[in-house]
């Protein structure tokens, strides 16, 4: 039941990482005749806490990508978690 439930907690995690990111890549590149608004990345910063606030003193050109890439980090400890559930799960 509890690995269900981290499984259904990180495809939705990840379900609105993706939603994010493509309102980020359409908002700062313009597509779709959308005008270019730097302001939308402004739903990846709370998937990415806390990394977003420890590459805060990164050059200034990286911080874009880095910020996109923020919440694969919450998904990869998601899921280390899930399969440390997973494994406590086994042995008893």
């Amino acid at each position: 039941m509890v690995q269900a439930l981290c499984k259904w907690i990180i495809l939705l995690y990840a379900g609105l990482y993706l939603l994010a990111l493509v309102i980020f890549v359409v908002g700062v590149f313009g597509l779709f005749g959308q005008d270019k608004n730097p302001l939308s990345a402004v739903y990846l910063v709370p998937l990415g806490l806390p990394w977003v606030l420890f590459f805060d003193g990164m050059p200034e050109m990286s911080l874009p990508w880095l910020g996109a890439l923020a919440p694969l980090l919450n998904i990869a400890a998601l899921a280390a978690l899930r399969g440390v559930i997973k494994g406590r799960r086994g042995r008893e």
